[in-house]
């Protein structure tokens, strides 16, 4: 592959701009198209690597925002070999007794609508191209956590987004990654403002801080970006965590 084309999503921060480092420091030919809501970062990239990168603004809560950020990457460079789909919600955070229908809406055009109208579009590309699609998930997928109800079943509903896109396009490789409890804003959010509906569980994400055993972006990130470049294809349709030995030649040596 000489000059690979990643579109990557929830670009400006935590995991995803972890990713974007790393295929910007790691290989020279690989161009991005940066995804975000908020741009500020990206900029700061584009200006350091004019050349190699492009982004846009998307509001993936939007009806067609999938789709536009997928037509942008092919009016840019004309060719797609990569969808690494990293953005994310959180909230609603609220137990299944306290939930609220629009609330669940959003997370679902969010995590799950969005995502569905970015690989419906890049279908025609990666098939072109025996492309990848890389999407980040989480333990809620398969855990349940007191009031991350929505969460969960977004990132559940992901890895079966995983596995079907395996399933009906052979010729395009999926997967769905594990990242683990990473130093993010997110982490910020769970200890600053869901102490109350997390109850029993926040104690652990407080002790998990103090304790210093968060994991850095760059952890899970580096093995995302790599599995974005090249993936095997008995990995297909499989959700795996990122330090899973199946991901050992992924994994930093």
């Amino acid at each position: 592959m000489t000059s690979p084309v990643i579109l990557l999503t929830g670009a400006s921060r935590g995991i995803g701009l972890s990713v974007a480092h790393f295929l910007l420091s790691t290989t020279p030919t690989a161009r991005l198209i940066l995804a975000a809501r908020s741009t500020t970062s990206l900029s700061a990239l584009h200006e350091q690597y004019p050349d190699r990168t492009s982004f846009i603004t998307a509001d993936f809560s939007l009806s067609g925002e999938g789709k536009k950020v997928v037509q942008y990457a092919l009016d840019t460079y004309g060719r797609l070999d990569a969808l690494c789909v990293v953005h994310g919600v959180l909230d609603p955070v609220k137990r299944l007794e306290d939930a609220v229908g629009e609330e669940w809406g959003r997370a679902v055009q969010i995590g799950l609508v969005a995502v569905v109208e970015m690989v419906q579009a890049a279908i025609p590309e990666l098939r072109k191209t025996k492309g990848r699609a890389v999407f980040v998930s989480s333990g809620a997928a398969v855990t349940p956590y007191l009031a991350w109800g929505a969460y969960g079943a977004m990132k559940a509903a992901l890895n079966h987004l995983a596995m079907t896109l395996a399933a009906e396009e052979p010729e395009i490789r999926s997967i769905s990654v594990r990242p683990g409890v990473i130093d993010t804003q997110m982490q910020d959010e769970i200890r600053e403002k869901h102490g109350e509906a997390m109850r029993e569980v926040h104690e652990r994400f407080l002790e998990l801080k103090a304790q210093g055993k968060l994991l850095r972006p760059e952890q899970p990130g580096n093995v995302i970006a790599r599995l974005a470049l090249s993936m095997d294809k008995e990995l297909s349709g499989k959700f795996l965590s990122w330090n899973s030995p199946e991901l050992a030649a992924y994994q930093d040596k």
